[in-house]
Formats: structure tokens, sequence, C-alpha cells
């Protein structure tokens, strides 16, 4: 797909859409794109070195910058602004949503946090 022709966010400011030339088009959430983000502080320096986001249900996306002609960082309401997201990516968060956001979903559920920030989730023996 390559580099979109258009990029918006939508006016409530919750979803980030990626429409290609090819008539194809990706709607992400902000949560999505803020618990994958491409920064250091999510993605560690290395394999296992992750740390897992959570309590970002609520996150918008407060702006946009294009960093040159290959990708766009994503500054969002919680005050994350470090991570710089290539074209290619983007393209793979869309292609590979479903398969990432179960795996996160059952990473949250077995860290025993929650996707809002005000809620605590006990496990019972």
């Amino acid at each position: 797909m390559g580099v979109p022709s258009r990029v918006l966010v939508n006016e409530s400011k919750d979803t980030l859409v990626l429409e290609y030339q090819s008539k194809q088009s990706f709607a992400l959430s902000a949560e999505y794109l803020r618990v994958f983000s491409p920064s250091a502080e999510v993605r560690g320096h290395g394999q296992g070195q992750e740390t897992l986001q959570y309590g970002k249900r609520d996150v918008k996306i407060a702006s946009l910058v294009q960093s040159g002609n290959y990708a766009v960082q994503i500054i969002f309401s919680d005050g994350h602004d470090s991570g710089i997201y290539s074209w290619d990516y983007l393209e793979e968060l869309a292609v590979n949503r479903d398969q990432l956001w179960s795996d996160y979903l059952e990473k949250l559920h077995s860290a025993g946090v929650s996707r809002d920030a005000d809620a605590q989730v006990i496990k019972l023996l």
C-alpha cells in the first residue's frame, strides 16, 4: 500500500483514518495506536522489554506532526509524544489489527489490569 494519500483524525479525536490511492482505508483507534506506540517507552530496547500499556481507553489524538516523507508523530492527550509511526508500521498495525488487539486484550487479562484508567481488576484464587 505504501504512503497513504490522506491521513485524517475524526472529529472526536479518537480515530486515525488512513486512506490510500487504491481506495482502501483503515480506521485505527487512538487507544490502539497508543498501546502499540513504536516508542522505546512502550516497546523497550529489545525483545521482552515491552511495557504493557493499560488504562488508555479514553486517550485521544491531540495532534499529528509529519516526520519527513516516511512517518507521522502522534501526540496523545495523555502527554505521550515520543512515538514516530512510519507508514510501514501503520500499515502493519492496520493489516494485523484483529490479531494484535486480541493478543493485547489477553495480556491485559493475564496481568489483571484494565483498559479503563480508574478501574482495578482483582484476581480471585
